[in-house]
């Protein structure tokens, strides 16, 4: 018997969105197409939040002292491109980037304050885009992942409800962009590609500095065309999902 087709993969469900956090190491790690669903969300009036754990400053060969603020600089402006208005970068180093207590509270403490319903991050598998992947990698999804939920627990870092007035957050779900098993997809459209391209461009300097790295507009389109085709759409960004309890019949199931 021939095999059954592949079903698409269904919507991530978006009825009452209205703030996402997007916990990543480094300036740049949005832009490899999960921008493209950033500015889909701001475009709809979602306001979005980038916490960047490192200002990336061990990125370049250039001194850290100059490229921090020079990254910090393109981030900016990649923001500004799909509408994040609201940057903020931790002083946590480059390139040694630990799953730490530390960078749990951190971000709990980003979780209580901006109070998402999404948090989103991206692929910390130990193996990811054909290679093993990057350590600051590692160390921000697991932290974020830790993190989401620690905001929720009153009994986790006490000291953020008793020194500074931070209840307890749940946030709904936990997007995992760039996992090889994805469960859900953003379809987004011709603009929000186009602005994916931008943002990443917007790193000019980063890319000029990476060896061989390809134009944003050569590899980003395909990136979410192959979403769409899993999605049943012409492009998408595609995600791994994790309920955290609050996405349940938002979609109307």
């Amino acid at each position: 018997m021939p095999e059954a087709a592949a079903q698409p993969l269904p919507p991530l469900p978006d009825a009452g969105i209205h703030r996402v956090l997007c916990v990543v190491a480094h300036p740049d790690d949005m832009e490899y197409g999960a921008s493209a669903a950033v500015a889909a969300w701001t475009a709809a009036g979602v306001s979005v939040t980038y916490l960047l754990l490192t200002r990336g400053e061990a990125g370049m060969a250039e001194d850290p002292e100059i490229v921090g603020p020079l990254r910090a600089t393109e981030q900016r402006g990649a923001c500004d491109v799909v509408g994040v208005e609201d940057l903020r970068i931790l002083e946590h180093p480059d390139g040694m980037l630990e799953a730490t207590l530390g960078l749990r509270r951190d971000i709990a403490r980003a979780v209580r304050q901006i109070r998402p319903d999404l948090v989103l991050t991206t692929n910390f598998d130990l193996e990811a885009y054909g290679s093993l992947n990057q350590a600051d990698h590692r160390a921000a999804g697991l932290g974020a992942a830790d993190g989401t939920r620690d905001a929720a627990n009153p009994w986790v870092f006490r000291e953020l409800r008793e020194q500074e007035g931070l209840e307890p957050w749940s946030a709904r779900a936990l997007l995992v962009v760039g996992h090889p098993a994805p469960t859900h997809a953003k379809a987004v459209g011709p603009e929000q590609v186009q602005s994916s391209v931008d943002s990443l461009a917007a790193h000019a300097a980063y890319l000029a500095h990476v060896t061989g790295h390809p134009a944003p507009e050569e590899f980003i389109p395909e990136i979410l065309r192959e979403g769409g085709e899993a999605a049943g759409t012409e492009h998408a960004v595609t995600m791994r999902v994790h309920d955290l309890g609050g996405l349940r019949g938002a979609d109307g199931a």
